[in-house]
């Protein structure tokens, strides 16, 4: 009898940890965000080739609001929005505008920053303005799928486009003379200016409307854009921006405000998303 008792125990015990076994593995898997490390300060890398940036920090608060882990994924751009509408990307951050052709796509959050465009110019280019740049015989360099790109084609018809994969690669065609212009960001276009002041000007153009930048999630996943929006609103609220423009923005911030653009997170009241 003992010794079937100890038997029943023995079985009793093993269920009870196979129980404990089953909920451990039951615990929620990381969320997983996707962005392409080619942009920093807002995507980068660190020395060591890990993940570092606005959009880094913003996102790890974010598990932090809503009690998950986070994994970054390094993802190329035209690879983003696939990543979500195959379930192997939860969410998606990597400066990209709302646009209608991406919001039929994927679902966008309220948006979080906004940008502008300007062009970086060759030295020895005769431009002076937007209008310069569209003229016959003119080279334009346009990272392919950019908003840049789409302006170039919508604004600046009469010039040539040359369409490259990166941003790296245009601002090198610029330097080295084989473009006229690059339209891109205004931070991009100003610390590539920065970086080649002896061959480069920059060209900022007037009259424009910011762009949004907003947080990508699966086409209908309501629960996490709700999360991603009321978080967004708290970290606002609390000075979150505040403290990644200090650690990340700050010599832009100056330099922005010297020059009366309109800066990254100083975003209007309403929330509509406009056209990257």
């Amino acid at each position: 009898m003992k010794k079937r008792m100890c038997i029943l125990l023995s079985l009793l015990l093993v269920i009870l940890a196979a129980g404990g076994c089953g909920k451990e593995e039951k615990k929620e898997e990381p969320l997983v965000v996707a962005m392409e490390l080619a942009y920093p300060p807002f995507e980068g890398k660190d020395e060591a080739g890990e993940p570092t940036g606005v959009s880094v920090d913003l996102m790890k608060a974010f598990g932090e609001y809503i009690g998950r882990e986070i994994k970054i994924e390094n993802t190329a751009w035209d690879g983003l929005i696939p990543s979500l509408q195959t379930g192997t990307a939860d969410l998606v951050i990597s400066s990209m505008t709302i646009r209608p052709d991406r919001a039929e796509q994927v679902d966008f959050s309220d948006p979080y920053a906004n940008a502008l465009l300007a062009v970086l110019v060759n030295k020895n280019t005769d431009a002076s303005s937007i209008e310069d740049l569209n003229q016959a015989g003119m080279k334009m360099a346009v990272k392919s799928g950019s908003t840049g790109h789409l302006y170039a084609e919508s604004n600046l018809q009469n010039a040539e486009l040359m369409v490259l994969p990166d941003e790296s690669a245009c601002v090198t065609e610029v330097a080295q003379g084989r473009a006229d212009g690059f339209i891109y960001d205004q931070l991009t276009i100003y610390r590539n200016w920065q970086k080649n002041l002896d061959t480069t000007e920059a060209i900022f153009i007037p009259f424009q409307e910011p762009e949004k930048w907003g947080i990508a999630v699966q086409k209908g996943n309501s629960e996490l854009l709700e999360q991603v929006n009321a978080f967004l609103k708290e970290f606002r609220e609390n000075g979150g921006y505040d403290k990644l423009e200090e650690t990340y923005l700050s010599e832009e911030k100056k330099a922005f405000d010297e020059l009366g653009f309109q800066w990254f997170f100083d975003l209007a009241d309403d929330t509509d998303g406009e056209e990257e």
